[in-house]
């Protein structure tokens, strides 16, 4: 174990609030668990569940952190009884409960993956949570296949330009929504067949028309609520919708009748509180499907902004603004 203070800087709010909330104070270093490697964070990915919690609507698992942060990328500068695979100085980014905006993080080992010299630790950090996320949803859950279409709401959000660069990697189509022309057209210049502006067109008829009228093999949804009856009716036959957020509600309506005569699954998840365990499986089919990609240089996040820790508020602000497009980034140091 390198030198480690018994303090840190970090941001976790004592009440729900505004962003004015994010601002540093002393925390004490995590204390490691078994099978935990502790790393010195230079940058740490902020994500919608980071503002949720914030405000006092997403409390974190039992046992996890109160600060902040879902991702981070960093040095090891510690390891637990039971790491074997993970050395002490190596560059890792890992997917965490919590405790991503500090100077320090505790993650499983098993949720971490070392850093190629193709990513920059910004870049890195800016990865696991989209990655583990679109690839548990829509490829392991939604069984993403090559040749087939997916419709992804939120096509310019982390979740969404992480969606639009695995669909063209592994052969799927891939058609988005977004809440504007403009972002409607740097989707599409990211790689996206389609995107339509939901705001002035019906995404369902564009979904018709994208498929000759089959309709698309998979919904990834975060949006809940009103979408579901039409995200249900831009399905194929034997359609999958995959649902991960409920932005506008978690009541909705279905029609069981046309559920069971077109045969569509449906399912969801949320990767917050799954087990480390399951969590490690995903991160070891990440390592051997996806990341050859990333150390090859075909695969890396789509960054709107980076801010320095203390700019935290900035970063939140920027996120409820709903103006950006890819990850913000939180940077600890260079």
């Amino acid at each position: 174990m390198t030198d480690v203070s018994d303090h840190m800087e970090a941001i976790d709010p004592a009440e729900p609030g505004g962003p004015e909330l994010l601002v540093p104070v002393r925390r004490p270093v995590p204390r490691l668990r078994p099978g935990e490697v502790l790393i010195e964070v230079a940058a740490a990915g902020v994500n919608r569940p980071d503002i949720l919690q914030r405000r006092g609507f997403y409390a974190p698992p039992s046992g996890a952190p109160s600060i902040l942060g879902l991702e981070v990328a960093g040095r090891v500068v510690a390891a637990a009884e039971g790491v074997d695979t993970i050395r002490i100085g190596d560059e890792v980014c890992a997917l965490i409960a919590g405790g991503g905006y500090a100077q320090y993080a505790a993650a499983p080992a098993g949720q971490c993956l070392p850093v190629p010299e193709a990513l920059t630790l910004v870049e890195a950090a800016a990865m696991p949570e989209t990655l583990f996320t679109v690839w548990s949803n829509l490829f392991q859950r939604g069984y993403a296949r090559e040749g087939e279409t997916a419709l992804v709401h939120g096509g310019t959000s982390g979740i969404g330009t992480m969606a639009i660069a695995l669909c063209r990697l592994f052969g799927v189509r891939i058609m988005v929504t977004c809440g504007s022309d403009e972002k409607c057209r740097r989707a599409e210049s990211l790689g996206a067949d389609l995107a339509v502006n939901y705001r002035n067109a019906d995404f369902v008829q564009a979904a018709r028309d994208f498929t000759g009228g089959r309709g698309v093999d998979i919904v990834l949804d975060m949006v809940g609520g009103d979408y579901q009856p039409r995200n249900l009716a831009c399905l194929a036959e034997e359609g999958r919708h995959v649902a991960i957020a409920a932005q506008r509600g978690v009541s909705v309506e279905l029609d069981i009748v046309q559920l069971m005569a077109r045969r569509h699954t449906l399912t969801g998840s949320l990767l917050r509180p799954r087990s480390v365990e399951y969590k490690s499986l995903v991160a070891d089919e990440i390592a051997s499907t996806v990341w050859p990609l990333v150390e090859a240089g075909r695969l890396k996040p789509v960054i709107d902004k980076v801010f320095t820790f203390v700019e935290a508020a900035d970063a939140h602000r920027r996120m409820e603004q709903g103006d950006h497009v890819g990850k913000i980034v939180l940077q600890m140091r260079g």
